[in-house]
């Protein structure tokens, strides 16, 4: 039994005549008369009784009749849905984003996206970078934003490369500075990201083939408690540059490295094996285009 059937079985049951069912549906009486054969045989009896003068339904034609038309009204409701997702009329997109960028570049991207497809709803996970890559690696989200991956089966298309900068209380000595060397960072008490942060694994990595060493006296699971720690005279970090208003915002100061140019691409991350609804991949498009340039 398939959807032609049906509709051939209620335009013959509701208009109890073959000619006027088969003009309903723009077809032939002998198309019509086939599909209806093809029901019956199916179903392994007779739907109508079909005379010269007259066209019946048998019982089991009767019993049918609700049956069907519960059963096309639900092909067409689905249909409709899957027609209106495929054109972007409506839909859902789960995201998981970096909170630098979360907060920073995400909003005007949306804003943008939501113009395009405003029927669409958009769900965001402001996470560590960690979490993003397991979000996306589980599939609990199709897309994602952050540091490169470090997973061979998550593809990854750079958006741009983030500066990292140094961030240092007021009265730290530093006020006059627009940019401090490493060496004199870390002659102040070190806060970072709790390990296994990429952000801390970057900046350990960085300094690996240099005499210094970073000594972590305090860590933090979110850039924000970093921040603050730092603006309350706790100590000095490096953090993404992408993250210089929240640190200003927060009381700190932001400084550019002297002797270092330590950057990381930021950008899509998403599961090579799965394929992304033509809603996610309409937000990957925009995401593209405003993320390139995250100022």
């Amino acid at each position: 039994m398939n959807v032609k059937q049906l509709r051939s079985f209620l335009a013959v049951a509701e208009t109890l005549s073959f000619v006027i069912a088969s003009e309903r549906l723009h077809t032939s009486q002998s198309a019509l008369s086939m599909a209806i054969k093809g029901l019956e045989e199916s179903l392994g009896g007779k739907v109508f009784v079909r005379t010269t003068r007259s066209v019946q339904l048998t019982p089991e034609g009767e019993s049918l009749l609700p049956l069907a038309r519960k059963l096309l009204a639900d092909w067409d409701s689905v249909h409709h849905e899957l027609q209106q997702r495929f054109s972007l009329g409506i839909g859902k997109v789960s995201i998981a984003a970096m909170p630098s960028f979360a907060i920073n570049v995400l909003p005007r991207a949306l804003k943008q996206f939501r113009a395009l497809h405003p029927k669409i709803s958009v769900q965001v996970h402001d996470v560590i970078n960690e979490d993003v890559i397991d979000m996306v690696q589980i599939g609990e989200v199709e897309l994602g934003i952050g540091f490169k991956p470090y997973p061979a089966s998550l593809a990854f298309e750079p958006l741009f490369n983030d500066q990292f900068v140094a961030i240092v209380p007021p009265g730290s000595g530093f006020e006059d500075e627009e940019r401090v060397e490493w060496e004199a960072l870390l002659q102040h008490p070190f806060i970072s990201l709790q390990k296994p942060s990429a952000v801390h694994a970057y900046l350990e990595d960085s300094l690996r083939d240099s005499p210094l060493v970073l000594k972590t006296e305090l860590e933090a699971h979110q850039l924000s408690t970093v921040g603050k720690m730092v603006a309350t005279g706790l100590g000095v970090s490096v953090v993404p540059a992408l993250c210089t208003p929240q640190m200003e915002a927060l009381g700190a100061k932001v400084l550019k490295l002297k002797d270092a140019r330590l950057e990381q691409p930021v950008g899509l991350i998403w599961h090579r094996e799965r394929e992304r609804s033509a809603a996610t991949h309409a937000l990957y498009n925009v995401l593209k285009s405003v993320g390139s340039q995250p100022d």
